[in-house]
């Protein structure tokens, strides 16, 4: 486990680390990725990296968790926002907001997505699934002739995964067979269209 710095130097330094290794990620890849590019890169000596961190792979956690972090704090100041409008319009901006969220910084976070299940991303979902369920939750508040929808929670997720997972996976591609907005309006689409179909099958 990664010690836990108490002064302020020692936040400085951890946190100059755990930058340095989403640099190191996004250049080289998780395999190729060493501490010694990590402490380079930091401007610190392995030693001094050794002294918070036993290996990269506690380094790839600590990222991991950052990334889930600042997914976060991307998506709660959005909320107030994106509850008043239309769901069209709201999957569009989210969607929007989580490209340039991703691009930012030289795309590090994109690139390093490309590698999540390396990161062990997975293992520090729950907070960012909550986040998300927050989300949900707080539209269905606002616009309640959506409560009438069937199996909310089951289509919840699979919206919200499948559409962040479509979003990562066409940043990814050097050469995607459609335009970033096109995939935003085809999901925001098939939001749409699943939402009004439900709103007529459960008059």
């Amino acid at each position: 486990m990664a010690r836990v710095p108490r002064q302020k130097r020692a936040k400085a330094t951890v946190n100059a680390i755990i930058e340095a290794g989403f640099i190191a990620m996004a250049e080289h890849g998780p395999a190729a990725t060493t501490t010694r590019q990590i402490a380079d890169i930091a401007g610190v000596g392995v030693g001094s990296l050794y002294e918070y961190f036993d290996n990269k792979e506690q380094i790839f956690q600590v990222m991991a968790e950052r990334f889930v972090a600042d997914t976060i704090g991307l998506i709660q100041p959005l909320i107030p926002a994106l509850v008043r409008k239309p769901i069209k319009e709201a999957v569009r901006d989210l969607l929007q907001h989580f490209r340039n969220f991703l691009q930012q910084d030289d795309e590090r976070y994109l690139k390093c997505a490309r590698h999540a299940m390396t990161l062990g991303f997975e293992e520090h979902m729950e907070p960012l699934q909550k986040a998300l369920s927050e989300l949900v939750t707080q539209y269905l508040m606002h616009h309640p002739e959506t409560l009438r929808i069937r199996n909310i929670p089951t289509m919840s997720y699979i919206l919200i995964n499948g559409g962040i997972f479509s979003v990562v996976r066409h940043l990814c591609d050097p050469a995607p067979p459609i335009s970033f907005d096109e995939l935003v309006d085809g999901l925001a689409t098939m939001v749409g269209h699943y939402t009004e179909q439900e709103m007529v099958l459960t008059q």
